[in-house]
């Protein structure tokens, strides 16, 4: 019997990682599902068992890398490699002029957006390079190419991740591993909401609408890598 495919998925308690990982599982992948909220992991366990699917839940901090290493760990025990990774999770922090941003701010901002991004690829590299097509998939945000007041932060995290993201693609150009971005545009998420509180959120499009887009990006048939891809501009 063939061994389902292998998805780890972060932010996986809600909004489009919560979609992706719910539509792997349909699409017949084992999902590893990493998020700090514990009842919202359970609760997305037994959308994805009522789906016919499976998952592995993780209540993890992404700030914790050591925790990150020893999922790799694990995760290399059990099953010795990782067929795709949707890191989802991410923070937006308070919308404030730069000036006014405190250290802590950006350094909650930076941990969360662009460092346990690193700490996931550098302990998900070698189990991404065990298996016969790799794939990674980063969510980015179109404030990147368009930057605007009082996003610094956030902005600045975000396009720290691009060049991270784009800088190892070009490194595993070589190998069967693809990695690319993902920017959503706007989707209906409590981040939205946040930031735009006065938005009606059924104009927007939902994380299940992303999580259709994003899920041909972690096919083995996917190729393209180093890329930025906007929901907007389909391929």
């Amino acid at each position: 019997m063939t061994e389902p495919r292998l998805a780890l998925v972060t932010g996986a308690s809600r909004g489009i990682g919560r979609a992706v990982a719910l539509l792997l599982a349909q699409k017949g992948f084992r999902v590893i599902a990493v998020a700090r909220a514990q009842r919202a992991l359970e609760e997305l366990d037994d959308a994805i068992r009522a789906a016919g699917g499976e998952a592995t839940l993780v209540p993890l901090d992404l700030k914790d890398g050591d925790g990150l290493d020893r999922l790799g760990a694990t995760i290399y025990e059990r099953w010795g490699r990782l067929d795709a990774l949707a890191a989802c999770a991410g923070v937006l922090g308070p919308l404030t002029p730069a000036h006014q941003a405190t250290p802590g701010v950006m350094s909650e901002v930076l941990a969360i957006n662009l460092l346990a991004n690193h700490r996931l690829i550098r302990a998900m590299h070698p189990l991404l390079r065990a298996a016969a097509a790799g794939r990674a998939v980063f969510l980015t945000s179109g404030v990147v190419p368009r930057p605007r007041a009082y996003w610094g932060p956030y902005a600045a995290s975000k396009a720290g991740l691009e060049a991270l993201v784009k800088c190892y693609a070009a490194e595993v150009a070589i190998t069967p591993i693809r990695a690319n971005l993902f920017n959503p545009g706007a989707t209906r998420t409590a981040m939205r909401a946040k930031a735009y509180p006065g938005e009606d959120p059924m104009t927007l499009k939902t994380p299940a609408d992303v999580a259709a887009r994003i899920a041909p990006l972690l096919e083995a048939s996917w190729t393209r890598t180093g890329e930025v891809i906007n929901y907007e501009s389909p391929p």
